[in-house]
């Protein structure tokens, strides 16, 4: 995860962007030390998985530091990180799709690529 001090310009790129190019966000909030939050990552860069993110969202990881720093960028969406990793899925008009599951991949070691993609796939059907 990129350092906390970029996390608010990192975020505001992505939604300007995501309006330019009919996509949504994808706010992957975590930490260096959390290997869920590693693993996700690691799924998120498998070049089939990286591909179709690309195509239905801007990804913007968070790094919320030791679940200390960040946290109001969850909240504008209605969404208290308690663990991570806690991914949001955003309209580019701000509506979160997915605030009732966002703690779902925290156990994104026990899961497969395709689980991962699968779960994310149903929250992006919701708008």
């Amino acid at each position: 995860y990129p350092d906390t001090t970029v996390a608010h310009d990192q975020v505001a790129q992505a939604f300007a962007l995501a309006q330019k190019t009919h996509r949504k966000v994808l706010l992957d909030f975590g930490g260096n030390w959390c290997p869920d939050c590693k693993m996700l990552s690691g799924i998120f860069a498998l070049p089939d998985a990286a591909r179709w993110l690309d195509s239905q969202f801007v990804v913007v990881p968070v790094n919320v530091g030791r679940i200390n720093t960040n946290l109001d960028l969850a909240a504008r969406y209605g969404v208290t990180i308690k663990a991570v990793p806690t991914v949001i899925i955003v309209t580019p008009d701000g509506h979160a799709l997915n605030g009732d599951g966002s703690t779902a991949l925290g156990n994104a070691r026990s899961m497969s690529p395709q689980a991962v993609l699968d779960l994310i796939s149903s929250w992006n059907k919701r708008g």
